[in-house]
């Protein structure tokens, strides 16, 4: 689509003679990529995000969205606008399903670049469900009212001298190296509301019930597998190549 053609040798002539860190970066990408068809796109992307820098609020946020190609230029790019300190991260988006590629790997994800106008960005965390196999491993335990959960230790590793390192309903922690996660008033309260559990087995240190519907779930990471692209036949499909899913805006809008 971007050709190295004279309107892009204009934009770039007119770029580098501002100076800065643009102007920098965009000379040292002339001297790697010479005049090819990367370096035209390049040249044409450095305005149009400074603009976008430059309109957004202190607490406002961008994501670029591109596929490796160019990714690495990129970031560089968005390091020089937005200053290295504002990087957020790298998403890695698997967007499409295994395919065959000739003399290489295929070609599954794109790459979401996530930055920051500044230190006060906003922020809110997203969760997803545990996976089912994760749920019937880790909380495989189900108490009277159906309320699943699992068996958390009461106790963290090394030796304290205070509160924590003294025995509870006869149990030392210090005799093993550890020392109580929680004071002993607080490990009563616990047991007086019936969350302790205390093995049959005589001399089994107890444990503490930590139950599946009082977690918010797992937070969201860098890599996105649960979004597909916009299949043929999806009512949103508009049939804009690069056309964004819904699901992958609303994720970025919540957060």
């Amino acid at each position: 689509t971007w050709q190295w053609d004279e309107t892009a040798i204009q934009t770039y002539t007119r770029e580098v003679e501002k100076g800065g860190p643009i102007a920098d970066a965009l000379r040292a990408f002339k001297l790697i990529l010479g005049d090819s068809n990367m370096m035209a796109y390049l040249t044409m992307m450095a305005p149009r995000l400074m603009e976008l820098h430059r309109v957004l609020k202190p607490t406002g946020s961008l994501y670029l969205h591109c596929d490796p190609t160019a990714s690495h230029y990129l970031k560089v790019l968005l390091d020089m606008v937005f200053g290295v300190e504002n990087f957020r991260n790298e998403i890695v988006w698997k967007r499409s399903h295994g395919h065959n590629s000739a003399l290489r790997y295929g070609a599954s994800h794109d790459v979401l670049l996530f930055f920051g106008k500044s230190p006060k960005g906003t922020w809110n965390t997203i969760y997803h469900e545990y996976d089912e196999s994760y749920v019937e491993k880790h909380y495989c335990h189900v108490d009277k009212e159906g309320r699943r959960y699992k068996h958390e230790n009461p106790t963290g590793a090394g030796i304290s001298r205070g509160v924590t390192g003294q025995p509870w309903r006869g149990i030392d922690p210090t005799s093993k190296g550890r020392h109580w996660a929680r004071t002993p008033d607080e490990l009563e309260k616990l047991d007086a509301q019936g969350l302790i559990y205390w093995p049959e087995k005589e001399g089994a240190w107890p444990y503490i019930k930590n139950f599946l519907d009082e977690k918010q779930g797992v937070p969201g990471q860098d890599l996105w597998i649960d979004i597909d692209q916009i299949n043929m036949m999806a009512a949103e499909r508009m049939g804009y190549p690069t056309q964004k899913p819904l699901a992958l805006l609303e994720r970025i809008i919540q957060a």
